[in-house]
């Protein structure tokens, strides 16, 4: 079925689950709740489960994404934050003082910048990316917590006067190698930009920049986070080491989330 040719009988919760799930979606009756709480008309309804059923990720066709119980804004194009990288947040949480400057690096939507200031005291949040669809995006999340978003490569656009201040750095770093982009699932690998999933020919090339920086950035006890795979966290760590600061390993077997922090001595 074209978007052309649907029916009003569409708006109905079993039609629009028959349409999902003769387009594949697994999950196809909480996408229906999901898509048909969200839409404002018939006519948005009937656009939002035919944009689904061409492939478009669930969280592009709603305008968010569910990230720590916070409600993220996410558009066309933008990186949609993965449930696993909750983890990462919960790792920030535990290191993260009241009043503690933290950095977003490679934002993407804000959701890991968002999501940690809503859960501690007075932080002063940055957040950076150099997708400027995505920092139009971060803005949305970012500046209601009181936060503020800059664009452009890693740290260039940031403020000097950070040097040396930072005690959390969140840095989703894109980790895919190169030739595994290609097999991705194709929400991914068609409608994320791929400056957010292409890490270099190892997946650790941006990750390399970030690290050769960030004890410039930290301030002394101040630490730098980051996903990665299992099979990178033994390379991770060791480029960590190489950029000063003391690696640690952190594993959840629940989310299939490896992190690892990195802590300027």
């Amino acid at each position: 079925m074209s978007a052309s040719s649907a029916s009003p009988s569409l708006i109905t919760f079993p039609s629009v689950v028959s349409r999902l799930r003769a387009a594949g979606c697994v999950f196809a009756e909480d996408e229906a709740r999901l898509i048909l709480a969200t839409a404002r008309t018939p006519a948005g309804l009937r656009a939002m489960v035919e944009r689904r059923a061409a492939g478009l990720p669930l969280e592009h066709v709603l305008g968010w994404a569910e990230f720590r119980g916070l409600r993220i804004s996410v558009d066309a194009g933008v990186f949609v934050p993965r449930r696993r990288t909750e983890f990462l947040v919960d790792q920030a949480e535990a290191l993260a003082r009241r009043g503690a400057v933290v950095v977003d690096l490679c934002c993407g939507s804000g959701a890991l910048g968002a999501a940690l200031a809503s859960t501690l005291d007075e932080v002063e949040l940055y957040a950076a990316d150099i997708d400027p669809a995505a920092v139009a995006c971060a803005r949305r999340n970012v500046e209601p917590v009181g936060g503020r978003v800059y664009e452009g490569d890693l740290y260039e656009p940031l403020p000097a006067a950070l040097r040396g201040r930072v005690d959390v750095l969140l840095a989703n770093v894109p980790y895919v190698p190169t030739e595994e982009v290609e097999l991705l699932p194709p929400e991914a690998r068609v409608h994320e930009a791929r400056v957010a999933l292409d890490g270099g020919a190892d997946g650790l090339d941006v990750l390399r920049r970030v690290t050769a920086e960030a004890g410039r950035w930290l301030a002394p006890g101040g630490s730098l986070l980051f996903e990665a795979s299992g099979r990178q966290a033994s390379p991770a760590m060791a480029i960590v080491a190489d950029g000063g600061l003391e690696p640690r390993l952190a594993e959840c077997d629940e989310l299939d989330a490896t992190v690892i922090v990195g802590t300027r001595p």
